[in-house]
């Protein structure tokens, strides 16, 4: 499985991104698919995971509100829309694909990490 994420870029805090996870070999088609992120000399944590059919997602606190998951299945592409953005948001950001077609917050339930993407936000 090769997934690439794309769409970080450096945005004001207010504004917004939209991060892509294309998956070319769609093997990720019957499985739940996250975003993480890891800022400088912190772990890498949740942010967003949804379902097989897109049916179920599930976000950290943090981003609640501000972020939305979503998935085009016909193009194998899983989208994270990002509005307003805040410093902390800053990090870099990794989709992966759950061991499971519904799967959790825990980074153990993904496999198939792609590179990530910077997002920074400047204030």
């Amino acid at each position: 499985v090769q997934l690439q994420a794309s769409g970080g870029g450096v945005v004001q805090a207010g504004g917004s991104l939209r991060l892509s996870c294309a998956d070319s070999r769609r093997t990720s088609s019957n499985n739940a698919v996250g975003w993480f992120r890891q800022a400088p000399g912190k772990e890498r944590e949740f942010v967003s995971t949804i379902s097989w059919n897109g049916g179920i997602t599930h976000y950290a606190d943090s981003v609640k509100g501000r972020f939305t998951i979503s998935r085009d299945r016909a193009k194998n592409t899983v989208y994270l829309q990002m509005n307003s953005l805040k410093f902390e948001d800053t990090a870099v950001y990794y989709c992966a694909v759950g061991l499971r077609s519904v799967s959790g917050p825990q980074a153990d339930g993904y496999r198939h990490w792609g590179q990530g993407t910077q997002v920074t936000v400047s204030s």
